[in-house]
């Protein structure tokens, strides 16, 4: 079994560039025979607040249908973000494309300051995955911010912990710290995928890292390169292998 981490840096509002990063990334992964994708908070978009009513999407929408295609033609499951509209309310989601053609969507359940007055929290939905005999919970950044959120992930019997992130060069620290205290806590195993590049009018942190369930940082990838961070089970153990777009 192999699952990838994309690091990438996506662009607000430019969806079609943000597609195309997207792209090289799922073929890198398909190359290297990955069976699951993730990718960072919001990354279809890029990170937005205000923006988020012009750029909102849902399961159906146009921007979506490649990525369906090459989940089905490559069968692998890939997990994108995006303000997501569900019931008239907007969300900030993770669209969990799989080879079926089936989607299920996770939306963030702990909000930044100032996020409210945008999107909504929710906990409903929550799903989770169950591919080779693995069961995967996912995580929207500031849900990494509170303890009951891997907790959760624990007690859901899941072994890997997958959180889709846009935290910064001053905050990626103090996040890698939270994710391996939370590794060994909970027993999780942790693949989080970041940005990097400039967002938001803020240098993101990169550092898309590895965590093994006893809170051992295995691997990461440079703050400022793109790429993919694969890992792959052996055995009991996982091993981990970085790959950069030549």
């Amino acid at each position: 079994m192999k699952i990838a981490s994309a690091q990438i840096n996506s662009t607000v509002g430019e969806i079609s560039h943000n597609l195309e990063e997207h792209y090289q990334m799922i073929d890198l992964a398909s190359q290297h025979d990955v069976d699951l994708i993730i990718f960072p908070e919001m990354s279809l978009t890029g990170y937005c607040r205000e923006e988020a009513a012009d750029l909102i999407m849902t399961e159906h929408s146009k921007e979506l249908d490649l990525l369906k295609q090459k989940s089905t033609q490559e069968n692998i499951i890939i997990v994108v973000g995006a303000p997501v509209s569900l019931g008239n309310k907007i969300y900030i989601g993770s669209f969990i494309l799989q080879p079926s053609g089936q989607v299920k969507i996770y939306t963030k359940q702990f909000l930044h300051e100032g996020e409210d007055l945008f999107y909504q929290s929710s906990f409903e939905h929550n799903p989770q995955l169950e591919v080779q005999n693995e069961k995967i919970s996912f995580a929207i950044c500031a849900d990494i911010e509170n303890e009951l959120h891997p907790q959760n992930a624990f007690e859901l019997k899941s072994s890997l912990y997958l959180p889709s992130i846009f935290y910064s060069k001053n905050g990626i620290r103090g996040g890698l710290e939270k994710l391996a205290k939370y590794a060994e806590t909970f027993s999780l195993n942790i693949l989080m995928s970041n940005f990097s590049g400039e967002l938001w009018n803020v240098e993101a942190g990169g550092e898309s890292c590895f965590i093994n369930n006893k809170g051992e940082l295995l691997e990461k990838l440079p703050t400022d390169e793109r790429g993919l961070l694969v890992i792959e089970k052996d055995g009991d153990e996982w091993r981990s292998e970085p790959l950069f777009i030549q």
